[in-house]
């Protein structure tokens, strides 16, 4: 491990803590969006790293999606959230088990805004239930419906059914976003070395509607050309 690399892991550890104690004491979506962008910017600006989109004309300015997103690396999450930065749109991430007992994560993933996916349980009435409460409240959701993060060579890995069951049950809209940069080599390339200065570029789909019979995941190739 590079010298650089501890410097990253030890000031990204000292971020997820202060901004997870910072969201602790906040309940209203833009405030918990404002500083989940300030964590975002500050992780990013660390790395040297910028996030390009593409296409922005096609992102909504407002409303409520289920948002779905490619999963190559950590860091994924906050360039969804810089992609999304001139928006009034807010969403809960579907998270695993495993970030919300991280001590690296943990803090910030329990009080930024997340639903809790424990994929050990037979029944998953309480994770439905929680999504449910959430987009009531007024949130979108966002998930990576790859379900964990594509360590392969493939552009993509096979979706899971679940993202489709939650926007049905809850009439929301897809709004398919494609992380073009592969992040998880971004990361390292920055851990090696901190004078690269990089830019990831993400590209937003038509939205689909929930009640959309097709195959999604066919679309979301063609839409972007996988």
């Amino acid at each position: 491990m590079t010298f650089n690399a501890i410097k990253q892991a030890i000031y990204g550890l000292y971020l997820t803590n202060y901004f997870g104690l910072k969201l602790r004491k906040i309940s209203s979506f833009l405030e918990k969006k404002r500083l989940r962008i300030e964590y975002s910017e500050k992780q990013l600006k660390a790395l040297n790293i910028k996030v390009k989109v593409i296409n922005r004309e096609k992102i909504p300015e407002d409303g409520q999606y289920l948002i779905i997103c490619n999963h190559r690396g950590i860091i994924d999450p906050p360039v969804l959230e810089m992609a999304l930065k001139e928006t009034n749109i807010f969403g809960v991430w579907v998270s695993k088990k495993e970030l919300y007992n991280s001590p690296f994560f943990g803090l910030f993933v329990r009080n930024a805004g997340s639903i809790l996916l424990d994929r050990e349980k037979s029944q998953m009435s309480g994770f439905f239930a929680d999504t449910k409460k959430a987009v009531k409240e007024g949130s979108s959701i966002f998930i990576f419906p790859e379900g964990t993060r594509n360590k392969g060579e493939e552009s993509l890995i096979d979706f899971k059914e679940g993202f489709r069951i939650i926007a049905l049950k809850n009439r929301l809209p897809i709004l398919p976003v494609y992380i073009r940069t592969h992040t998880n080599k971004a990361l390292g390339d920055a851990l090696e070395n901190s004078n690269a200065e990089q830019t990831l570029e993400v590209e937003f789909g038509n939205i689909i509607d929930y009640k959309e019979r097709g195959d999604i995941q066919e679309q979301y190739k063609a839409m972007f050309d996988i």
